[in-house]
């Protein structure tokens, strides 16, 4: 079966933010750390020898994916992480350190849906919301997507979407804006909804949003052969959808995603002339990326 891991684009700070994260949250680690390679032995990483262009780390026994990419696609709130924590000490803790040079979007403080609540970006621009549940056992953390702007009102058919496409996947509970409601009635208030066996949270607001999805944060799904990658890959960006490079693309709902082999980190090993194959790509071609490490 894939797996599905978000992956964060930082502009020259992951492995300070990865750090960073570690130090909040129960059940974290930092797992691994691959640095670009010198850029004089591949020119194509000009300017970025020793930055991180691999980074995986665990939050509250979650996987997630970064690089360091520049400044090209910051990190924006159409996707959040969710934490919920069971103590309200836990909580005022993360809540005071995020909220450190950061930028609070929604005060912490009781709201309808939790006792204890807010949403902020974080130094890096990561964006966070945190809540308070006394039923929960442990921390948990859950990728959030806002379907602003054009995306806004799509949020049911991605789900559809994407559940259809994807083993181990179902949408858990769905509510709806209703008359009275901040929002258009019918849109997805507040939906769960999983993917490849990975819990997800999704939201419509058609509000006057500045940010919409981006590269900044992608979904990474790992394949276990070429016939997986060209079935989501050829749906993914089908009907207006687009194609990218280096197995990077968008959906339809301009959210993006990596469709990339399971052994992608050995198929690159393999030596230079096997990474300036990958860099001509769209869509990643197992046997090109063979032929070209031979």
């Amino acid at each position: 079966m894939p797996t599905i891991t978000p992956f964060l684009w930082f502009d020259h700070h992951a492995e300070e933010a990865m750090a960073f994260y570690v130090s909040l949250f129960d059940d974290s680690r930092v797992l691994h750390v691959e640095r670009y390679p010198d850029e004089s032995l591949d020119p194509h990483f000009a300017g970025m020898s020793g930055k991180v262009i691999s980074g995986v780390f665990q939050l509250c026994g979650r996987t997630f994916q970064c690089l360091d990419g520049g400044p090209l696609f910051p990190l924006h709130p159409a996707v959040s992480l969710f934490v919920t924590f069971p103590d309200r000490p836990s909580l005022e803790a993360a809540w005071t350190r995020l909220a450190e040079d950061g930028k609070v979007l929604m005060e912490y403080g009781p709201y309808p849906w939790s006792p204890g609540y807010g949403w902020l970006q974080d130094r890096y621009g990561a964006s966070w919301q945190l809540t308070l549940d006394e039923s929960a056992t442990e921390q948990s953390i859950t990728p959030a997507l806002l379907f602003t702007q054009a995306a806004a009102g799509r949020a049911e058919e991605a789900m559809t979407t994407w559940t259809a496409l994807l083993p181990d996947s179902g949408v858990d509970l769905l509510t709806r804006y209703e008359d009275g409601d901040p929002d258009t009635p019918g849109l997805v208030k507040h939906a769960r909804f999983h993917l490849a066996g990975r819990a997800f949270i999704a939201m419509d607001s058609t509000g006057p949003h500045q940010f919409t999805f981006t590269e900044a944060v992608s979904l990474m799904v790992t394949c276990a052969d070429q016939a997986e990658i060209d079935r989501y890959w050829d749906t993914l960006t089908a009907d207006g959808g687009s194609q990218s490079q280096c197995g990077w693309c968008k959906d339809r709902f301009g959210l993006s995603w990596q469709i990339i082999p399971e052994r992608m980190g050995d198929l690159l090993a393999a030596g230079p002339a096997a990474v300036q194959a990958m860099m001509k790509m769209q869509k990643i071609d197992i046997a090109e990326l063979e032929r070209a490490g031979a």
